[in-house]
């Protein structure tokens, strides 16, 4: 095994540090928040509370989970994360493997128009009003049918699909296999690795996405939790985003609602927000690499 120098030794010191200082700076406000959601509010005003609990309690999370407006956006996110995924990828799939045929007609053309369309963009406005003519203001599609197709994930597949070898779709065709045949039984199972990744990332902003219920959304019963955490961080007073709840609450649980502050609230729900979607990480970890390497060699 050949030795290494001083110099190389040196650099992958410097290297090591400079990455634990960065795991260090994404994980210490995490743990800030996890600390001062599971404190006692009026303790953590006090200050002094940086990595671990002082005052330990989970009446922040028993209020911000039992709380029926924060179920309802749960409800709301959960089911834009799930049908917006879902959706996405089968119709940004579709567009992938119908534009991978280099037969189809005016194919550099529908290619060109779809580069245009990530060069530039009409704007708020337009959108806003398009979205109003098309009755999705203050519906709930609104958080699907946008986000249907992505110019970016159709060229990723695109690329993907080109580097799947001619033969076997070319021999399944001899058998007398359709399009929609090849697209399920050949596309789909070898493209596993960038489906994965590439939902991933559709999921992730999906969960992740306060604008459309801010700007799209008026009723409040439409919001997902991120918008509601948007209008959390910039409210005054509980029961201003918690509504009547919050005061039936504080009645029923008498002292312990004496501890609970606004900013421990606020910690909580920005846990509860957080935790689930970095749950799902683990599990599309392999698939995600593979699917990230894939797409940068073949792209």
């Amino acid at each position: 095994m050949k030795k290494r120098s001083t110099g190389e030794m040196l650099s992958q010191s410097i290297i090591v540090i400079l990455m634990l200082l960065l795991c260090l700076s994404v994980l210490y406000p995490f743990a800030y928040m996890l600390s001062i959601s599971l404190n006692e509010g009026t303790d953590a005003a006090k200050g002094g509370v940086y990595l671990w609990p002082r005052a330990f309690t989970l009446i922040n999370y028993e209020i911000v989970l039992g709380n029926e407006v924060i179920q309802h956006a749960y409800l709301i996110t959960i089911a834009r994360t799930v049908l917006g995924t879902i959706a996405g990828l089968l119709v940004t799939l579709m567009v992938a493997f119908g534009l991978s045929y280099q037969r189809i007609p005016f194919r550099k053309s529908i290619l060109s128009y779809i580069l245009i369309t990530m060069l530039f963009s009409g704007g708020l406005v337009p959108l806003y009003i398009q979205l109003y003519n098309l009755g999705l203001i203050n519906n709930f599609m609104v958080y699907i049918i946008p986000g249907l197709f992505s110019a970016w994930n159709m060229f990723v597949m695109l690329k993907f699909i080109q580097g799947i070898p001619e033969a076997l779709i070319e021999s399944a065709e001899l058998d007398g296999a359709g399009p929609f045949r090849i697209l399920i039984q050949i596309i789909v199972p070898l493209s596993k690795p960038m489906l994965a990744a590439i939902g991933l990332f559709t999921a992730v902003g999906h969960w992740n996405d306060w604008f459309a219920g801010a700007f799209y959304v008026t009723e409040q019963n439409l919001i997902p939790v991120q918008t509601f955490l948007q209008q959390l961080l910039s409210a005054q007073d509980m029961s201003a985003i918690l509504g009547s709840n919050s005061n039936q609450e504080a009645l029923a649980r008498g002292s312990q609602m004496q501890n609970v502050t606004l900013m421990s609230i606020k910690m909580a729900t920005v846990m509860v927000s957080a935790i689930p979607i970095l749950c799902v990480y683990p599990f599309l970890q392999k698939y995600f690499v593979k699917g990230v390497l894939i797409g940068s060699v073949k792209g």
